[in-house]
């Protein structure tokens, strides 16, 4: 895998604070010595003074050092700039949006707990590029409230942008605690410390367009019954959608919800169908095209990394303020939830022939019919609220969006070995 840039040494926190060199032969002390110290004396003690007063305040005060980062990384460079929280940083979306924000001259720190849903390399080759564009991420877990505190104590944010989530539809069959834990847990701590926050900042936080589940009016809108979620995924978005509400209501927050539907690009997640495609086609592996059971193709909204990101930076511009102060309402505050899609739904073989074209390799597909359970077949949104409260106009067609994801994929991955490409 390539690397951004060549690491810098890092001493830790079990290396040796100083060396001290230890001769086998005994020093000879003469019988005589100076009255005084010489200025060269003088000098070394000073520097091993100094050293240990250093060493002495690291271990004192800890924090020094990452609030110092968490400072300098939330430094506006533009005037009327924003001060903004990213949480989920190191993810696709996150690190993309971070990037975006810091390169116009917002202030911009970064969290994320790098969990293993889908490995830590990629996301820490995502952190090395968010360093490289001066924005600090501390790794650590909104659901932790002390951490949140040191943050908003350091740094007095305008908006909140917040993407982390547990994402995926099929994993919360198997682990749905860890989406309560993440979607649902995490969200009430942040907005906890955003709703005691003085002033409080306004919040853009990621729903997802999962919550219109299996929704036979198309296209989505938002304005949509959207009740009941068929999915523990959606589930959890959809009660954030509530309880956000709940505290624009009581709190005063300004609240803006998206809800995504499928993003795809650059250093995307490597869970995502369209990933998995490329590597199988690389490999020369069958790969699987689910049906739905009247034997239609499944169709999605495919909407490119840059598009959101446009949307997302869009929703904190037009977010308005937070009215209340200390946890009380001094009066009402915008409530917003918006699609960002692209309004084109595109079936999965149309895709699949895309990236077949742009790789210039054939695969076998399986297809499989759809099974009861799971997500929804067929996607297709309204965007025009986001259009005319947002300016939110996607212009990624799926050949330029795809064409861009396998050439960083080829780049990051390398192309594998395989004895025949015309499967």
């Amino acid at each position: 895998m390539p690397t951004l840039e060549e690491e810098p040494l890092l001493l830790s926190s079990s290396s040796p604070s100083c060396i001290i060199l230890r001769s086998s032969n005994p020093i000879m002390i003469p019988a005589f010595r100076r009255r005084f110290p010489s200025a060269t004396t003088v000098f070394i003690w000073a520097l091993v003074l100094l050293a240990f007063t250093a060493s002495y305040i690291t271990l004192v005060d800890p924090g020094s050092s990452l609030e110092k980062n968490v400072r300098s990384s939330a430094h506006v460079t533009r005037a009327d700039g924003l001060s903004v929280l990213v949480t989920g940083a190191a993810g696709f979306i996150g690190s993309h949006v971070a990037i975006a924000l810091k390169n116009r001259g917002d202030g911009v720190v970064g969290v994320d707990n790098f969990d293993n849903y889908y490995g830590r390399s990629l996301k820490e080759t995502r952190r090395d590029l968010l360093e490289l564009n001066g924005v600090y991420i501390v790794e650590g877990d909104i659901n932790d409230s002390r951490l949140l505190s040191m943050l908003f104590d350091t740094v007095e944010f305008t908006h909140v942008m917040h993407l982390a989530a547990q994402v995926g539809v099929q994993y919360a069959v198997e682990n749905p605690y860890a989406y309560v834990r993440s979607n649902v847990a995490s969200l009430v701590t942040l907005l906890e410390q955003c709703k005691s926050a003085h002033p409080q900042p306004a919040v853009v936080w990621a729903s997802s367009g999962s919550v219109y589940g299996v929704h036979n009016k198309v296209p989505y809108s938002e304005t949509d019954q959207v009740d009941p979620p068929d999915t523990i995924y959606a589930s959890t978005k959809r009660t954030g959608e509530e309880i956000t509400h709940t505290y624009n209501r009581l709190h005063g927050l300004s609240i803006t919800g998206l809800r995504f539907f499928t993003v795809y690009g650059p250093w995307g997640r490597p869970d995502m169908a369209y990933f998995s495609f490329v590597r199988n086609i690389l490999q020369g592996e069958p790969i699987t095209i689910y049906r739905a059971k009247n034997r239609v193709d499944p169709a999605r909204e495919f909407i490119y990394i840059d598009d959101i990101v446009k949307g997302c930076v869009a929703s904190l511009d037009t977010s308005g303020k937070s009215t209340g102060s200390g946890g009380l309402k001094n009066g009402s505050a915008p409530y917003r939830i918006f699609n960002l899609g692209n309004g084109s739904p595109v079936t999965v073989p149309a895709l699949v022939a895309i990236l077949e074209e742009n790789l210039k390799m054939r695969v076998e597909k399986d297809v499989v019919d759809m099974c009861g359970d799971g997500d929804d077949s067929f996607a297709y949104v309204n965007i025009s609220l986001a259009e005319r409260e947002l300016g939110y106009k996607p212009t990624t067609d799926l050949q330029t969006g795809l064409r861009e994801f396998v050439k960083w994929y080829l780049w990051y991955y390398g192309k594998p070995l395989v004895e025949d490409s015309n499967v």
